[in-house]
């Protein structure tokens, strides 16, 4: 069972790289679910996984009796299954609003929303001589 966990481990990893290389920025968000889950489902399979033995101390024992399943992996996906859940929703709130800015989710797309190097070197050089800003005598800019 642990070898099939492995593997289905490794295929949900393999998808999630292939997902968070794209170039849309959804993908990319489920790429980011799907490798929080691969790391769940590997430590999962990493703490034992055996319902023969629950993780308990018999009455009248001092420690637990030898391959019992871990319940430290156990807590650490609890608190990692919401911290991604956390992770998640900013995720998608942040491309919600990148997306109500610019109308795309494509990468390369973005890149055509900033000016290139010369127009933001020409736009700081008139702001400095006060060249891009308008004159408070005359709401259109033009000088007289």
């Amino acid at each position: 069972m642990e070898t099939l966990l492995a593997i289905v481990s490794g295929a949900i990893f393999a998808a999630s790289i292939f997902l968070i290389l794209r170039k849309n920025l959804i993908r990319v968000t489920i790429g980011i679910v799907l490798i929080t889950n691969a790391t769940n489902l590997t430590i999962f399979t990493v703490g034992r996984l055996t319902s023969a033995n629950p993780p308990f101390i018999k009455e009248g024992a001092t420690t637990a009796a030898p391959g019992i399943a871990n319940s430290l992996p156990q807590a650490l996906i609890l608190t990692c299954i919401v911290i991604g859940f956390g992770l998640l929703s900013f995720a998608l709130i942040l491309i919600y609003r990148h997306y109500k800015a610019t109308l795309t989710v494509v990468t390369d797309e973005m890149a055509i929303a900033e000016p290139l190097f010369s127009d933001r070197y020409t736009l700081l050089s008139e702001q400095n001589r006060g060249e891009g800003t308008p004159s408070p005598e005359n709401e259109e800019g033009e000088s007289s």
